[in-house]
């Protein structure tokens, strides 16, 4: 059982929780919570794209307003079916991660994870904040003409705006005009949560697989410093290769864990890479058509800007975390690297061999660890 706050996963597990995707605790109200919201997704997608078949000329402009709307939505959902069907592999990696938590006794290893934890937390709090104030700023633009509208219309005549979106529900839109204007909002509310929720999960996943990639490091170092400094004995030379034994097996374990998450998700990253950047250069397109009208409106250029920035901020987001995993693994190779280039040849080579003897020690196990492929190679020049 995973323990939620050594973790710092409270705010994670109360978003999840919001949508119905919290891994435990899956009851038939939370079956049916999730498909309820899920529902409101999916048929507002659904009656942006019958727009389509009512209409009798299917023109590229109509195509273009149609799919930068809907594909964003489409977006929302591709991430809510992942996540929703892979709950178990979700609950997998929560336990892999309290398990290497438990493993730890070090309090400076302690202290490391945790440390990685905080941060997952904090890019939680700012991400729940941009939403926050993203979602009162759409409130605002669907509602406030309307109530305007209604408080402010003279002699009992009142003019309705349109809709934000272009939609066909085989229904008087008129006589139904708020609950058309509530779905398109709620879709786009559960929709942006399920991405939010989904996403700060997975930098909490990426977070602690940093702050396992530096326990790696802290090791390796602690290891080298033992060889440098410690006389040779058969004791000490016995906990040298302890160390560098364990430095190399939470490198194992950092890298397992990566690549199990990514093999599970590949699929939805492939598939929201694909669909991301159709509907940001379909937004683009949208944005040029609105401005190349000698008399535009304003508020026709909010949606397309707004769906553009989630989806750079989803870009840049994803791309810098993937960054990191990989400079976090570089510095385990800098740890070594560092304190091999300061020592004299022949403190070098006891590096090397101490290194490659470890290595034969554990190699069954260790196939996949790119470490020991690097120090095979300084070897062999």
């Amino acid at each position: 059982m995973i323990r939620i706050d050594c973790l710092h996963i409270r705010l994670n597990r109360l978003l999840l929780l919001v949508v119905g995707l919290w891994p435990y605790q899956q009851s038939k109200f939370v079956r049916l919570q999730l498909i309820l919201l899920f529902g409101i997704l999916a048929t507002f997608i659904i009656f942006q794209f019958t727009v389509l078949v009512t209409n009798n000329k299917c023109t590229s402009d109509l195509l273009i307003r149609v799919f930068s709307s809907a594909l964003l939505y489409i977006i929302f959902a591709i991430k809510y079916i992942s996540f929703s069907i892979n709950t178990e592999i979700i609950k997998c990696l929560l336990e892999q991660l309290q398990h290497i938590y438990n493993e730890l006794s070090d309090k400076n290893e302690i202290g490391i994870i945790e440390k990685y934890g905080s941060y997952a937390k904090r890019y939680t709090v700012v991400l729940l904040y941009l939403f926050v104030t993203t979602v009162l700023s759409l409130s605002l633009y669907l509602f406030c003409p309307y109530i305007f509208n209604i408080l402010f219309s003279k002699n009992g005549t009142r003019s309705r705006p349109s809709l934000p979106l272009m939609t066909e529900y085989f229904v008087d839109q008129e006589k139904y005009f708020y609950l058309i204007l509530f779905h398109t909002y709620m879709a786009f509310v559960i929709g942006s949560i399920a991405m939010l929720a989904i996403g700060t999960m997975f930098i909490v996943y990426q977070q602690h697989a940093c702050g396992m990639f530096r326990i790696a490091s802290y090791r390796m170092t602690r290891a080298m410093v033992l060889e440098t400094h410690q006389k040779r004995s058969l004791q000490n030379e016995n906990l040298i290769c302890k160390e560098i034994i364990c430095a190399v097996d939470m490198h194992r374990k950092a890298m397992k864990f990566f690549d199990y998450f990514r093999s599970k998700f590949q699929v939805m990253f492939f598939l929201l890479i694909v669909v991301g950047v159709i509907c940001t250069s379909l937004n683009f397109f949208r944005i040029f058509q609105v401005v190349s009208v000698n008399e535009y409106d304003i508020v026709e250029l909010l949606l397309p800007v707004l769906f553009i920035v989630i989806q750079i901020i989803y870009m840049i987001m994803t791309n810098y975390l993937a960054q990191e995993i990989t400079d976090y693994n570089n510095d385990v190779y800098v740890a070594v690297y560092g304190r091999y280039s300061d020592n004299k040849i022949t403190d070098q080579r006891l590096i090397l061999r101490r290194l490659l003897d470890c290595y034969s020690l554990v190699q069954v196990a260790l196939k996949s660890s790119a470490i020991f492929e690097r120090i095979k190679h300084i070897n062999f020049l």
